[in-house]
């Protein structure tokens, strides 16, 4: 089967398509420019074009050789050259949950499937992570880089697939799972879903498509009325033995232990848990005292900041709030969530995927509700700002980047 990937650099389809190499599919892909992900593409021997996508290299690709497969993201307009040529030449278009159930099913694999509004990530890496030291063959994909392999990997000899199983764009409705982890039910994503309801009701779907699930008892356990095959875990079940910084974390954690004694395995994981090296970008340390952080929801950005004071006495965000869409939704959840940062500095809003019928919120919109609001500082990303933090660094205050967006990059270049 031969199967073209538009975008080939990016951090979800990168590692699809070294997945279905291993997996002894014909892959080739095209993107504007070069990164970390189609270096170590090319040197894998996939052949990747990199120019203006304008469907030359597609349509010389499909000559050679008829595709099979085109495969995008929601990040592709629907006019861009490739997708329009693919679909002129007959070439079957899809998304890249869509392919990766087919390999699934494909390769007869077991699809443990992680999802959540908060700690999918963190929690797939600590899945493959457990497997690994157990010595248990897995296949994967994390929607992040890691240190201990690759962010998608096909082991020949694997029996389970975990994936990170994303509800944005209802990507997770493409996949029965044989065993579901659903970490945390919060609203988010409402470009995708319009109404609570809507998102409540998706999870309640996946969760029905699963042979079987584990999910808290505290997180909207009413979506999983009349579902016998769903396991709901009190929170006075969390393993207290786990050496993990972060409630959030030991929650996780637990869900993992759980689902890992239903597939069979007697033998107490803790320890190996507690050795979990993390995941980039998930309370990742860059440096002494600096901290970079994927959270932009307000649970997340709570959860986080707990897990930092137990850290530290002394704690500085510098949060970078992503999408406007999204701030118009969340806007009156942001209360409460900061209490545990002696300052915060709150940046203008990462714009992305964005309703342009919508006005910008500003950072002293977004700011008015909060209940420590006096703590907050207007910021921009600019040399004043890394000063500041430089110095709380060097006063011993751990100092946290929270955002989706440009955030992360800013602060390693800074550090370069």
């Amino acid at each position: 089967m031969n199967i073209y990937f538009s975008g080939i650099g990016g951090v979800g389809i990168g590692p699809l398509a070294e997945i279905a190499h291993d997996a002894g599919y014909h892959v080739t892909g095209s993107d504007r420019s070069k990164s970390l992900v189609t270096d170590r593409l090319l040197a894998r021997g996939i052949q990747i074009d990199i120019s203006a996508q304008d469907g030359t290299y597609l349509q010389a690709v499909h000559d050679k050789s008829p595709l099979d497969w085109f495969i995008y993201t929601a990040a592709l307009s629907d006019n861009h050259p490739e997708l329009v040529l693919a679909r002129r030449l007959g070439i079957r278009t899809a998304k890249r949950d869509e392919l990766l159930a087919h390999i699934i099913t494909d390769k007869n694999l077991q699809l443990i499937a992680i999802a959540g509004t908060h700690g999918k990530t963190t929690t797939t890496g600590m899945m493959v992570w457990t497997l690994q030291q157990l010595g248990v063959p897995v296949s994967y994909s994390i929607g992040t880089t890691i240190s201990f392999g690759p962010s998608g990997k096909f082991d020949p000899a694997s029996k389970y697939f975990v994936y990170e199983c994303d509800e944005f764009d209802r990507n997770f409705l493409h996949f029965k799972p044989f065993l579901s982890i659903i970490t945390s039910v919060d609203y988010d994503h409402p470009d995708t879903y319009p109404s609570e309801h809507e998102y409540l009701e998706a999870f309640s779907q996946f969760a029905a498509g699963s042979k079987q699930a584990f999910a808290w008892d505290d997180q909207h356990p009413e979506i999983y009325d009349g579902q016998n095959h769903i396991s709901l875990i009190e929170p006075a079940q969390v393993n207290q033995q786990l050496r993990l910084g972060g409630l959030h974390n030991r929650r996780n954690a637990t869900l993992v232990q759980i689902a890992l004694r239903r597939l069979g395995v007697t033998q107490d994981t803790t320890d190996i848990l507690s050795s979990f090296p993390g995941t980039d970008r998930r309370f990742e340390k860059l440096a002494d005292n600096l901290y970079s952080d994927y959270g932009h929801h307000p649970v997340e950005i709570a959860a986080t900041l707990q897990m930092a004071r137990e850290l530290s006495d002394h704690v500085v965000l510098v949060y970078q709030p992503h999408q406007n869409t999204r701030q118009h939704e969340i806007i009156g959840q942001y209360k409460d969530q900061f209490e545990l940062a002696d300052d915060i500095y709150w940046l203008p809003t990462y714009l992305s995927r964005e309703d342009p019928n919508l006005p910008i919120l500003t950072p002293e919109q977004l700011t008015s509700g909060l209940t420590n609001k006096v703590r907050v500082h207007i910021a921009e990303l600019d040399q004043s700002l890394w000063s500041i933090i430089d110095q709380a660094r060097r006063d011993g205050k751990l100092v946290i980047g929270m955002g989706a967006g440009s955030i992360d990059s800013w602060l390693r270049n800074q550090l370069n």
